[in-house]
């Protein structure tokens, strides 16, 4: 599994009510540039281009759960698939995941798949987000 990281950002747009996480649109974007932790929107990315399966700003990922249980948050998104079609998709590292409801689709973190990946015609890369996508205790 990719590793999280967050962007620093994120937790004062938390703290200030930019975010709703249960109901917002959150995106993927692919990019193969490296995000650092101090990128605020996705306007600071790199997203590699639209075209044979992927949309230009990535696909939406469902919520299949937000909810808080003794002081503990958790949301959990539906696993995201990507396929490639009529051409290949990439080369892209990281996945990064913003809310496209905020004014300036403001950052949440991204994943770092530890080195470049290319989906050739025909091919899928699953966006797996675990058991939660974010935790917040």
């Amino acid at each position: 599994m990719a590793t999280f990281n967050k962007f620093n950002s994120f937790v004062e747009a938390l703290a200030e009510g930019v975010h709703n996480l249960g109901s917002d649109t959150l995106k993927a974007l692919l990019t193969n540039a490296a995000p650092v932790a101090t990128n605020t929107v996705k306007a600071n990315l790199t997203e590699i281009a639209a075209g044979n399966g992927y949309v230009a700003g990535g696909p939406t990922i469902p919520v299949t759960s937000s909810s808080q249980t003794g002081g503990t948050y958790s949301l959990v998104n539906t696993d995201t698939v990507i396929t490639a079609s009529g051409g290949s998709i990439g080369p892209f590292r990281y996945v990064a995941l913003y809310n496209d409801t905020a004014t300036g689709d403001e950052l949440i973190g991204w994943y770092d798949y530890g080195s470049s990946i290319t989906l050739n015609d025909g091919e899928t890369f699953t966006i797996d987000f675990g058991a939660s996508t974010i935790t917040l205790a």
